[in-house]
């Protein structure tokens, strides 16, 4: 009997050191995932920035005048677009031919843009007069 009672306090003192190191673990394991999740968080979302730059502009076959409040006008329909239906090709499709596809009307359809008349000036600057 009494060898069963020193066991089972060496159990239960055992079993708290346990605990006690399982939860110690818990949170460190869960410190160390909230500061490199906020060090991801923050590298990524600098990755996933869609980018307003001169570069871009002429990647997207741009012919015009390069302004970059146009621009990121432009672009910011697209990715409200993208954040709308989450679909990623809706925003490489949105921005083809320098916003002149039928994907970026239909994006200003959908978002209710009421500026169209705006809209589209601002895409013929951009395309040089044009509008596709």
């Amino acid at each position: 009997m009494r060898y069963r009672r020193v066991l089972m306090n060496h159990r239960s003192s055992q079993s708290v050191r346990y605990t006690r190191v399982g939860w110690v673990c818990v949170a460190f394991g869960f410190w160390l995932q909230l500061i490199s999740g906020n060090l991801i968080d923050k590298s990524s979302s600098l990755l996933n920035r869609h980018s307003v730059t001169k570069r871009s502009f002429y990647d997207l076959q741009c012919k015009g005048v390069y302004d970059k409040s146009i621009f990121a006008r432009l672009d910011q329909i697209c990715e409200d677009c993208y954040n709308l239906f989450r679909e990623p090709s809706i925003y490489s499709l949105c921005r083809d031919d320098c916003f002149s596809t039928k994907y970026f009307g239909g994006c200003c359809e959908t978002l209710l843009c009421e500026d169209v008349a705006e809209i589209q000036d601002m895409i013929k600057q951009l395309n040089g007069g044009r509008l596709v």
